[in-house]
C-alpha cells in the first residue's frame, strides 16, 4: 500500500505543477513557445507517418505477401498497430528531448522559479548556457539511444495477437514514462550539478514515486496535442519531483509570486 500511495504522490505532482503553472499566465507563456514550435514539427511528421502507416505495414509483413487475403490483412493490421505504438513512443520521447533543448533557457526560468517558491538550492551550481545545452543533448541523445533499444522488442511483441494490444502497450507505458521522468528532471538535477547517473540513482530510490509521474506525463502527452499544452506543467512536476526524491521540501516557504 506504500508503494501505491507512492505512485498515486508521483502522479499527483503533475497536478500540482499545473496549478504553480496556471497561477502564473507569465510562466505558462514561456513554457508554450518552444513546446508550440516542436509540436508543428511532430504534427506534420504524424501526418505524414499516418498517410504512408498502410505502406509501412505492407513492407513489415513481406513474410506474408503469399498467405491467404484475409490472413495477410490481419497481420497487416497488427503490423500497423504496433508501428503506430513504437511511433507514439519513440515521438514522446524525442519530442520531450528536442522541446527541452529548444526552450532549455525557457524552462530553467520556470524550473528556477519553482525551486524558489519552495525553499531554493542553497549549493546550486552555476552552468554557462553552452555547457547547459552541451550536457542536456548528451543526455537526451543517451536516453533516446536507451528508448529506441527498448522499442525495438516491443514492436516485434506487439506483432503478437492479443497480447501485443493489451499487455505490450502498458509495459511500454511504464517504460516511457520512467524515461520521460529522466528527461524532465534533467533542469534541476544539472541545478545541482547532478548528470544522468545521478539521476537514475535518486529517482530509482524512489521508483513508485517516479513512475508514478511518468506515467501521469506519459498519458496526458497521449492526448492531442497534450504533448503541448502539458509541457510546462510537467516542468514544475518534474521540479517537485527532484525536490522530493532528494528529500527537499515541496512545501511552500514563501508568499511570493511566480
Amino acid at each position: 500500500m506504500s508503494a501505491v500511495r507512492e505512485f498515486v504522490t508521483g502522479a499527483g505532482l503533475l497536478g500540482r505543477g499545473l496549478g504553480l503553472i496556471l497561477r502564473s499566465p507569465r510562466l505558462l507563456l514561456l513554457g508554450l513557445i518552444p513546446a508550440v514550435l516542436s509540436g508543428i514539427l511532430y504534427i506534420v511528421l504524424l501526418v505524414l507517418l499516418v498517410r504512408f502507416l498502410p505502406d509501412l505495414s505492407e513492407d513489415a509483413t513481406w513474410f506474408a505477401d503469399g498467405w491467404a487475403g484475409w490472413l495477410r490483412d490481419v497481420v497487416q493490421v497488427f503490423a500497423g498497430a504496433g508501428i503506430l505504438g513504437l511511433s507514439v513512443l519513440l515521438g514522446i520521447l524525442t519530442f520531450t528531448a528536442v522541446t527541452l533543448l529548444i526552450g532549455d533557457p525557457f524552462y530553467e526560468t520556470i524550473s528556477g522559479r519553482i525551486e524558489n517558491r519552495f525553499g531554493g538550492v542553497p549549493d546550486e551550481v552555476e552552468v554557462g548556457l553552452l555547457e547547459s545545452l552541451r550536457r542536456s543533448l548528451a543526455d537526451s541523445l543517451r536516453l533516446i539511444g536507451i528508448g529506441v533499444l527498448v522499442a525495438i522488442p516491443l514492436f516485434l511483441l506487439g506483432l503478437l495477437p492479443v497480447v501485443g494490444q493489451t499487455v505490450i502497450p502498458v509495459i511500454g507505458g511504464a517504460i516511457g514514462g520512467w524515461l520521460l521522468a529522466l528527461e524532465l528532471t534533467g533542469v534541476p538535477f544539472q541545478r545541482r550539478g547532478q548528470r544522468l547517473r545521478h539521476r537514475r540513482a535518486v529517482l530509482g530510490a524512489s521508483k513508485p514515486l517516479t513512475l508514478g509521474f511518468g506515467a501521469a506525463v506519459f498519458a496526458v502527452f497521449l492526448i492531442p496535442l497534450g504533448a503541448v499544452l502539458f509541457m510546462p506543467a510537467a516542468i514544475a512536476g518534474a521540479t517537485l519531483l527532484a525536490r522530493r526524491s532528494l528529500g527537499k521540501p515541496i512545501t511552500i516557504t514563501t508568499t511570493s509570486s511566480l
